[in-house]
């Protein structure tokens, strides 16, 4: 990143995730005025205003656009030309047959998605709408968000949400400081602190607000959130403005929320579409399934059969009328007209009628079905009582029902951290000093637990020196920090206050483990109370206040991974406290019980509990004096200032003394570790992209399983990169995973054995960009191969600090990785939004940050544990039923159409249809629809509880497996095949026919009249029955419906017949069918040839089952074996591991014992603990901890991570 040089006018080189692009900058005019004469030319630039858009259609172009989408799904496409054609030219069917399907389609799917866009237009109306403060002449002024300019000063008040990005130039803080919360953009709650720029700090009101005149000079909009270059000039009585460097710091982002600050005043530089927020949303596009390619290459397929169809009736009907006897019959002769047409226009049309004749082989209302299916089907998501939430009182919602099927086809899964993972609550856990350990009762964000009525504690009352090091250790807890203390007022409904009874204040910082840190410390009998005149007071055990001045503070920062204070006690003494990561503390130690620390530390870090280490050395006068110089110098550098302050750090932190460790937990969410662990056992890779620093982040990945005891960790992080260059850190770890591998890939064992090593990656958000660049030269190669080479090997990955654009490339990355897998995303905050739209499904947590994400996810859920049922129960019912649907209905239309084409061998292919035209017509639409529909909404083909209970089960539908193509054809052929059934065992049964006195065709087989309808009727009356009774075979979950629905279909057909044929219609201009099918059941031989034709078309699949349930089972066939076996019962006593084919390596059941937290706890002893509520006497309960929600489960025992991640 270049900086901007104080009156240079060089172009800004922004780089974010992998892309680059040189921009120019833009001069921004503080409240539109003028700078002054002879300054600069004054160019006024024109910004798009404030309005945020994410509607895809408008009232103009809905009907268009909507339209183009939907014909450009091939089957719409196709009916309306079929429709076309009918209306053209003379066919044998009338048009009404494919118009009436295909407008009922595209109705209901264009009312569902302009009702879809409706709710987003009015989602956009509500923010555009919302009023802001501007300052105009000295006043204030209100105006929709959606007016503002690019330069318009605003005013915005505490708790309310920034209306565009702005630069700060005042605050009503006297230090110029504001604190602001992200969680709507980078999913963290805590509280960040930005500073107004130093030289306009001092205007405070309106009135000297409108006297300011200054430029802003910075870069064109770009997404990335956390880089930020400009300078503002600022005009005085001088001729030379002031310049001053203009920095992230001194950015507030749209989205953002103002805390603990009453008012400030800053400037827009980023409006409407510009803002880094609207830039980090991707824009929203049709998400397809699967399933529904699967259907387009079908049809597709069955196009080329219909196009084949037609083109040999053709033919052969042009070679059967060569002979002129045949051409011209007598009771067919041609108009004039007809006999002067070109042979080829003949052809042609005759072609085209023949399309049409075959046309129904293409379901048109397959699609119909399809859309119903995927829209009633939906509710049984949001009728889920296992997905209700209590405390929101809000279950389950669905977005898009196009993806109900893609939920059971999930291959990665990408989730976010904070407030996905975890409930982004910290809880203090305990201390240790000097190897003694103390735990006070949970306590978590100022809200005492309930049975925290006292505190436990335990203590081997140390001597004089250890007292000491104790009250070292608490008061390097109450100073090292950058916590603020805000009196206290209502957050989301909920009085916070420390005291229970007594709400007086509370603490808030910009990193959640402080506030749990410090408030630990209050348990335990120490209280930071205030920072005031630059000195923090802290009140002590025996009810005493001190005074520390705090002279320096060494900032955390993700390499040093520590932080520091230089404080002066009221005694002059200067102390020097700090606090960081083990890995970073214990080597700049000298002297301190580290043994024994370290082994609490490890202890912790097994249990997945975040561990800072604590450390402190005194200073003398002239030791600060030279720390202060070296701070000084380093911080006024222009060139490479970062380094220079990391190089006096290094100086300045070191030859420590050590006092002692903490552990704070992040809580994870009810039941995460479980669902993370069942989704791997469903063979799905899972990882987390989370904003946060990469030791919590790990911690995290730990204690949701995410990493086991025995996974590896490999590193590709800044900190690696520096001391290697990026590719030979790819090649070393691609080498690693290989060579463990021997050229095996993962999916083989695929967490079936303990023996496989077990990789883990964590990247950071700069190494990815890195990564992800193109190589500028043919020699670096292309690193992106390598890294998902490494990827595809490690069973979890972790990606910290990400910026929320860089989330959405990971999974674009995966989409389009050679495997072309299917990919979910979820996640709780605006800055997963971008991530929510790229993946296949996006799923939106209702959480504390907001609601941007449930809104534009495909699925909104409550907490993560409901992802299990939503996946492997939903997901897994869902493609079940609709690929049972999509290959029954290309079957069933096999089966009614292949006849016909049949039947023209045996009519000159004269298209005579062999069917009556309300056959034709209500065949796929009222005879055989319903069934199918009630199908693929109530199909349980094994109990719901076998699912939840056995993840390995969403194996056997992984990668689309009931939509490949040897399941396509099987089903084709028997279609093929039942069709000849009917076709020749109808005619073959009615062979021999005679003419009886008075003319009429009778078989004298059977003594029934016979004719074409009669012969069409008795094939329709087979394929009806053969179909219906073919999915009543399929069905293993029997209901009263489906009795209903399956036997009221054929019941309705046989009434439907009677009526039609039994009664003149004085509507219709012919009255072919009347009495047919009255005549055709009078005769019994026809009953006789309807059941036997229905069994021998039924027999062969059901040997094919039968044959296969025997000798190849599926692991489903083997549970729904056992299941009947156990009359239903299998879910309640049948180890499940019993019915899986026998894997090659046995997963290892045994050795997986609970870890019981604090398993080597010091002595314990009583201690006397000073709080407000008077003394407490207590002991230290061994089963304090039991109660974790993480310890439920599988119980696995961690260790820490390896040598290079230090958690």
């Amino acid at each position: 990143m270049t900086q901007y040089e104080p009156n240079s006018g060089t172009p800004l080189e922004i780089l974010c995730a992998g892309e680059e692009n040189w921009v120019d900058s833009r001069t921004v005019y503080i409240g539109h005025k003028e700078p002054p004469p002879g300054a600069e030319a004054y160019i006024p630039q024109r910004y798009p205003d404030n309005r945020i858009v994410s509607s895809k259609y408008t009232f103009w172009n809905f009907i268009p656009k909507n339209l183009f989408e939907q014909f450009r799904r091939i089957a719409n496409f196709y009916f309306l030309i079929i429709f076309l054609v009918q209306l053209i030219i003379d066919t044998p069917t009338s048009p009404i047959t494919s118009g009436l399907p295909l407008f009922f389609v595209i109705t209901v799917t264009a009312i569902k998605q302009g009702y879809e866009d409706w709710l987003r237009h009015k989602a956009d109306n509500a923010i555009n709408q919302c009023p802001v403060h501007v300052i105009q002449h000295g006043n204030v002024v209100r105006k929709q968000s959606r007016k503002l300019r690019v330069g318009d000063i605003v005013l915005v008040k505490e708790d309310e949400t920034f209306p565009c990005d702005l630069i700060l130039l005042s605050t009503s803080r006297e230090d110029g400081t504001c604190f602001v919360t992200t969680a709507s953009l980078d999913g963290e709650s805590s509280h960040k602190t930005y500073y107004a720029v130093q030289d306009t700090k001092a205007f405070n009101t309106e009135e000297e607000m409108d006297t300011l005149q200054a430029t802003i000079e910075c870069e064109q909009p770009q997404p990335d959130l956390y880089k930020f270059v400009g300078r503002i000039n600022i005009y005085q009585d001088r001729d030379e403005p002031i310049a001053r460097p203009l920095g992230s710091e001194n950015l507030l982002l749209r989205g953002a929320t103002l805390k603990n600050t009453e008012h400030i005043y800053a400037v827009a530089i980023y409006t409407g579409m510009e803002t880094k927020m609207a830039l980090n949303y991707q824009s929203k596009s049709q998400k397809r399934s699967a399933v529904e390619k699967s259907m387009n290459a079908y049809l597709i397929v069955y196009l080329c059969i219909l196009i084949s169809k037609a083109l040999i009736n053709t033919v052969l009907k042009y070679a059967w009328q060569a002979d002129p006897n045949r051409d011209e019959p007598w009771y067919n002769e041609r108009t004039e007209t007809e006999r002067q047409r070109h042979v080829l226009i003949r052809a042609f049309t005759d072609f085209l009628a023949f399309m049409v004749l075959f046309n129904y082989i293409i379901p048109v209302s397959m699609y119909v079905t399809v859309e119903m299916q995927k829209f009633l089907g939906s509710y049984f998501i949001m009728w889920d009582d296992e997905m209700f939430d209590e405390e929101l009182g809000e279950g389950a919602q669905v977005n898009t029902s196009d993806l109900n099927e893609e939920l059971g086809q999930v291959e990665y899964v990408f989730t976010d951290k904070t407030g996905t993972l975890t409930e982004n609550n910290m809880e203090f856990i305990e201390c240790c000093v000097d190897g003694h350990v103390y735990v006070p009762h949970a306590i978590c964000n100022g809200q005492i637990m309930s049975g925290a009525t006292g505190m436990d504690m335990i203590d081997s009352s140390p001597g004089a020196e250890g007292k000491e090091h104790e009250e070292l250790f608490f008061r390097a807890l109450c100073l090292c920090h950058t916590v603020q203390v805000k009196e206290e007022e209502t957050v989301d409904g909920i009085k916070r206050g420390i005291h229970q009874g007594k709400a007086t204040s509370f603490y808030i910082s910009s990193s959640p483990d402080e506030v749990a840190l410090v408030e630990g410390m209050k348990r335990l009998g120490f209280t930071y109370l205030r920072l005031k005149d630059n000195h923090m007071e802290v009140l002590n055990r025996e009810d005493e206040i001190e005074r520390f001045e705090l002279l320096q503070v060494l900032n955390f920062d993700s390499v040093r991974r520590r932080m520091s204070v230089i404080v002066r006690s009221s005694t002059g003494e200067y102390f020097l406290f700090c606090k960081g990561a083990d890995s970073s503390i214990f080597p700049r130690v000298v002297s301190g019980k580290v043994e024994q620390v370290r082994a609490r530390v490890e202890h912790n870090a097994v249990e997945g509990l975040r561990t800072l280490c604590v450390a402190y050395k005194r200073l003398t006068h002239e030791n600060y004096e030279e720390v202060c110089h070296r701070l000084n110098s380093a911080k006024l550098a222009l060139q490479d200032r970062d380094k220079k302050l990391a190089e006096a750090y290094d100086v300045i932190e070191r030859d420590f003394i050590l006092l002692g460790a903490t552990a704070v937990e992040d809580r994870l969410q009810d039941k995460a570790a479980d669902t993370i662990e069942s989704l791997h056992k469903a063979g799905m890779k899972v990882w987390v992209l989370t904003g946060d620093k990469m030791e919590t982040a790990a911690a995290t990945c730990y204690a949701s399983k995410l990493f086991h005891r025995n996974t590896q960790i490999l590193e590709l992080t800044t900190k690696r990169t520096e001391e290697q260059s990026l590719h030979d850190v790819l090649f070393d770890l691609s080498r690693t995973v290989l060579r463990q591998q021997g050229g095996m890939t993962r999916d083989t064992f695929s967490g079936l054995s303990n023996e496989f090593q077990d990789y883990g990656l964590i990247i950071d958000g700069a190494t990815l960009s890195a990564v992800m660049k193109p190589a500028q030269d043919d020699s670096s190669g292309n690193y992106k191969e390598i890294f998902l080479e490494i990827c595809r090997n490690c069973s979890a990955v972790l990606c910290c600090r990400m910026a929320p654009l860089q989330k959405a490339q990971i999974v674009k990355m995966i989409k389009a990785s050679k495997e072309h897998p299917i990919t979910l995303a979820i996640g709780d905050g605006a800055n997963d939004v971008s991530m929510i739209l790229e993946a296949h499904v996006g799923i939106g947590i209702m959480g504390k940050e907001g609601r941007q994400a449930a809104r534009n996810s495909d699925y909104a859920i409550p907490k993560f544990k409901h992802l299990k049922k939503m996946l492997l129960v939903h997901g897994h019912y869902y493609y079940i039923r609709i690929a049972e649907l999509v290959q029954y209905f290309f079957y069933k239309n096999v089966c009614f159409i292949f006849p016909q084409f049949l039947y023209q061998f045996f009519c000159g292919f004269s298209q005579q249809p062999l069917y009556d035209t309300a056959y034709l017509t209500l065949y796929n639409i009222s005879f055989t629809s319903l069934p199918i529909l009630l199908y693929s909404l109530i199909e349980q083909h094994i109990n719901m509880d076998i699912l939840k209970r056995d993840p390995s089960l969403y194996r056997d539908i992984a990668k689309n497996s009931l939509l490949r193509w040897p399941i396509f054809i099987y089903w084709t052929f028997l279609g093929v095949f039942d069709a000849m059934v009917f076709f020749f065992g109808a005619f073959f049964l009615f062979d021999n026919t005679t003419f009886t006195s008075n003319g009429q065709l009778m078989t004298t087989n059977t003594q029934m009249m016979f004719g074409n309808w009669t012969f069409g009727t008795l094939v329709f009356t087979v394929l009806v029955f053969t179909v219906t009774l073919k999915l009543a075979l399929d069905t293993h979950y029997w209901t009263w419906i489906n009795h209903f629905v399956i036997w009221g279909s054929l019941l309705f057909y046989v009434i439907f017949s009677l009526l039609w044929g039994g009664i003149i219609w004085p509507f219709l201009n012919y009255q072919r069918m009347y009495y047919v099918f009255m005549q055709m059941l009078s005769s019994g031989p026809a009953w006789l040839s309807i059941i036997l034709l229905i069994v021998v078309s039924l027999l062969p699949d059901v040997v094919k089952k039968v044959l296969f349930r025997a000798l190849w089972p599926t692991t489903t066939e083997r549970i729904q074996n056992a299941d009947k076996l156990y009359k239903g019962h299998l879910s309640e006593f049948t180890p499940l591991s019993s019915l899986h084919a026998p894997p090659t390596r046995k997963r290892d059941e045994t050795g997986q014992n609970h870890v019981h937290r604090r398993s080597e706890s010091p002595p314990k002893k009583v201690m006397y603990a000073h709080l407000n509520s008077g003394p407490d006497y207590c002991t230290f309960r061994s089963f304090i901890r039991f109660e974790n929600p993480r310890l439920s489960g599988a119980g696995y025992a961690y260790t820490a991570p390896g040598p290079e991640t230090s958690v």
